[in-house]
């Protein structure tokens, strides 16, 4: 929706809140990717979004991991097997980002194909 002189300043200014929450959550080289992995493959291991997050490091991993879980965008599982593993899933606030997160690909895609023209 495109900005209007006649929009309410403070529906403007609580939009923009919004958006600044939005990407602050979700703000980070690794997130978008974590969250898509988790989409596209469901529950993983650690290793497993290691592996899949190419050029990700342990340290960033665990980290990015903490903030999305302390965000209620993941849920982190201890399991009971021998040795234990532990596995991140989704939780059904952070479905609501596909979307979002499909459109950033799509958008990414097109401007590579764009980029590739030149």
């Amino acid at each position: 929706m495109a900005a209007t002189c006649e929009q309410d300043p403070a529906r403007v200014a609580e939009r923009m809140l919004a958006l600044k929450d939005a990407i602050e959550l979700l703000s980070g080289k690794w997130k978008f990717c974590i969250l898509l992995n988790l989409y596209n493959l469901g529950p993983m291991r650690f290793k497993d979004l290691q592996e899949t997050s190419l050029g990700i490091t342990p340290k960033v991993l665990s980290k990015e991991l903490q903030e999305l879980e302390d965000n209620l965008l993941i849920t982190r599982t201890v399991n009971a097997t021998k040795p234990v593993t532990v596995s991140y899933a989704l939780t059904p606030h952070a479905v609501e980002t596909q979307p979002v997160i499909e459109a950033l690909v799509e958008f990414g895609l097109k401007h590579r194909r764009k980029i590739k023209q030149l």
